[in-house]
């Protein structure tokens, strides 16, 4: 299988971002994009995933995360888009279950080329730290709508907000990893019956 990494960068008035990406990687990251929680989170992904991720962005936070949280998302999605090219030979659909204490999260993906996002998540409280956890669903949906693929995220139970996000991002990691896999069995085989994903 070729060499399945990225380099995307994106400007525009409101961020400048760039990101780096390798499936094939080990878990090595660098994340330098000026909103705390989402780069913890994007650890995990990492971490979990198996994916190297280097990620610099500058965004307008004088305002607030919104627009750097969103176009992360994008300019990750375009990047594991290009990463895994036309998805011949890869497992396709992901899934994953994490929990950490009381919280418990499911995660499962289909890289369609569809994209699509159904989440269903609460938290019981506005905001992790001075984090917005809206944004957390705005960062989905633009990595979502870029990587063109359908993403389930079904958070399961869980009471602190903390736990509950990191349990998705973990799980996302997980079903991603899965979901690019090789299949030995599907070797120059697309992984759909129309032939083209």
């Amino acid at each position: 299988m070729a060499d399945r990494t990225a380099t995307v960068e994106r400007n525009t008035l409101e961020t400048q971002i760039r990101v780096s990406i390798n499936v094939d990687g080990r878990g090595d990251r660098q994340l330098a994009i000026g909103v705390p929680f989402l780069e913890h989170m994007l650890d995990q992904v990492a971490r979990h995933g198996l994916i190297d991720l280097t990620i610099q962005a500058t965004g307008d936070l004088h305002i607030d995360a919104h627009h750097t949280v969103e176009d992360v998302g994008i300019v990750l999605g375009q990047a594991l888009s290009r990463a895994i090219g036309d998805k011949t030979g890869i497992r396709r659909f992901g899934h994953a279950y994490v929990p950490l204490d009381e919280a418990l999260s499911r995660v499962v993906l289909d890289l369609s080329g569809r994209p699509g996002l159904e989440y269903n998540v609460d938290y019981p409280r506005a905001r992790i730290g001075r984090f917005d956890v809206d944004l957390l669903r705005e960062f989905f949906q633009g990595l979502v709508n870029h990587a063109a693929m359908t993403l389930h995220i079904d958070n399961l139970c869980g009471r602190n907000a903390h736990h509950i996000a990191e349990t998705v991002f973990k799980a996302f990691g997980r079903a991603l990893r899965m979901a690019c896999e090789p299949d030995p069995r599907l070797a120059g085989i697309t992984p759909s019956t129309k032939g083209l994903l």
